[in-house]
Order: C-alpha cells, then structure tokens, then sequence
C-alpha cells in the first residue's frame, strides 16, 4: 500500500488546473475534485436508473457542479473529466453509451427488477456538450491503472507489465495489462471477465441476460435474487452467518470461491499474469476470509503458469474506485 498517497493525499502539481473525477458503479456514483490541494469536495448519491436514458449523464454533471462547490473550484475551470464506470460499453458515433447490466433494465428484461427499459444509458455524448475533455473508461480499467502507478501493481515505483485488476463488488469487473500494455479491445471492453462461464447453472439470471455467469452466480447483487429466501438478503448477512458457524452459509461462499478462482486461474493461463490485486465490496469487507481460499484455487493448477503469480488484496483499499477515475486524467 502506497501509505503517503492514502495517508497524505493525492495532489496535482503546483498551478495545474483541476479535474473531475467520477467513479459509475451499479449501486452509486461518486464525484470527487483534484486539485493542488488533493482530491476533495468527494460527493455521491445512489446510480441514477429512473426517467429517461440520459438521466445517469444528468446526474453526473449535477454531481461534478455539487463537488466543485464543496471544493470552492470553478466549474469552468476543470481542465478534464475522468470517467471510470462499469460496462459494457456500446459506441454510438464514437462517443461511449453503457449497457451495463446493473443499470440498464432493458437487457435482461423485467425479471431482473431495474426500474427502467433502457438497451444503453447515454454517457460520453452529453457530458462533452459541457465539459471541454472527457475521458471514459472501463472501471476495471481505471482501477487497474491507479494500482498500478499508486498500489499493488508497481514495486518501488514501476509498473507491472503483467498484471490485473478484479473487482467482486455489486458486479464482477476486471482491468488487464500485458507487456507493458493496457487491454482495451474494440469497444474497450476488454475485461468483462464477469460475464465467462465457468460453472453450469440454469437460474442464476446476470444482468446482461446470461443465465449462469460469473456475475450471475457470486456478484454482490446476485445474493439476495439467488439465496434471499434462505434469508441472505446481502453480503453483509451471508458473511455474518457464515462468522457465526452456519454451515450453509459458508457452503456458499466456498462454492462463491470456487467459482471466482476458477476465474482467476483462468486470467493466469490465458495471459501468464505475474500478479493480480483484488478490491471491491465484497471481497474488501472480507478479504481475511477470502483471500486464503482464492489462493488455494489457484496455486498448484499447472505450476508453470501458476507459479510466481501473486493474489493482492488492493493496496489502495475501499479509495481504488475514486483513485481510478483520477488515474485517467492526472
């Protein structure tokens, strides 16, 4: 962990101007200010997904007006914007719109439970009608090159070449970087490890319409549609029986483990990766448990490509997603 970022806070050089930077997850969306005083005026609210499809964009540009004033920084004076957000993403004359699957009902249809019909949530296109430079991307991606200039990606200072970054949080998001260089794809969704299919299952119904997907099985969101009526409504109660000794419990986040290091084995086979740090939710509030059982997933498969590979938590903790979107832009 990189202890002067977290303890000292980020700042820009003297007299660069400042930027947005703007973290999209399922469940919120945070805005946050950077200047040469540090990363400020941090404001959020739950992600927008009622009203038209352009209502998420609204609301980010509210936000960034709302942090700019707590910040006492001119909006006009932002010099970019840093959008790191979940995905897909779909280009629509090259600006980015979202089919993610925790926002956009329109996907899955009505028996995933979003309160809205959108196919894509409008995103780039009306935030560079007021912002004069944006830059979007996955936040896998963000958070991928935040750890590795500030985190557990970078040893005294440079960069891995082989490395990514997971996220197990509301959904399932993953950030690669390979010789040197930082996966995009034709759309920049290269990644969305979240939606393999690594196990069979015919009713675990993923945001995105999959049926049996990673995100589907273990996301956060995927708990209470999948175990609610064995009355684990989140995360937080699954874990808490599993602590008390509820073996049902428990039997479920063994098999959460299997499935999620199943995942990371295959990232390591596919990309010969030197290391892998871990962050969101899910795995933050309970990495002690977690972590131990990944690593028993992963290392001893086929050592040539396991061995040397790392399993990290994060060292940049519950901040990599603000961290992310500032990765973008500074």
């Amino acid at each position: 962990m990189n202890q002067n970022l977290l303890s000292d806070g980020f700042r820009l050089e003297p007299g660069a101007a400042p930027v947005a930077c703007v973290d999209i997850g399922g469940t919120k969306v945070a805005v946050s200010i950077a200047d040469e005083q540090g990363v400020r005026g941090r404001v959020a609210e739950p992600t927008a997904k009622e009203g038209a499809n352009d209502a998420l964009a609204l609301q980010i540009i509210r936000l960034v007006g709302q942090s700019c004033a707590a910040s006492g920084v001119a909006t006009g004076d932002l010099s970019a914007l840093g959008v790191a957000s979940c995905g897909p993403f779909v280009l629509n004359k090259g600006c980015v719109e979202l089919a993610a699957p925790n926002i956009c009902g329109g996907l899955a249809g009505k028996a995933r439970g979003l309160p809205n019909d959108w196919q894509t949530a409008l995103l780039e296109a009306p935030l560079r009608r007021v912002f004069a430079k944006v830059r979007v991307e996955n936040d896998g991606i963000g958070a991928l090159e935040a750890e590795r200039r500030w985190g557990a990606l970078q040893i005294n200072g440079q960069a891995l070449a082989n490395c990514a970054y997971v996220t197990w949080s509301t959904g399932i998001g993953v950030g690669l970087c390979v010789d040197g260089q930082v996966l995009r794809g034709k759309n920049g969704n290269a990644g969305h490890a979240g939606h393999l299919f690594v196990s069979d299952n015919n009713d675990a119904l993923c945001g995105c319409g999959n049926v049996g997907d990673v995100e589907g099985l273990i996301a956060g969101n995927a708990i209470p549609r999948r175990f609610g009526h064995l009355g684990y409504t989140d995360s937080a109660t699954l874990f808490k029986a599993a602590y008390a000794g509820d073996t049902g419990a428990t039997a479920i986040i063994d098999e959460f483990c299997r499935i999620m290091g199943r995942t990371l084995y295959n990232l390591i086979a596919t990309l010969d990766l030197e290391r892998i740090s871990l962050g969101g939710s899910v795995f933050w509030h309970h990495r002690a448990l977690l972590l131990p059982k990944l690593q028993g997933y992963v290392h001893g498969k086929l050592p040539p490509l396991t061995d040397g590979c790392e399993l990290v938590p994060a060292g940049l903790g519950e901040r990599v997603g603000d961290f992310g979107a500032l990765a973008l832009v500074a």
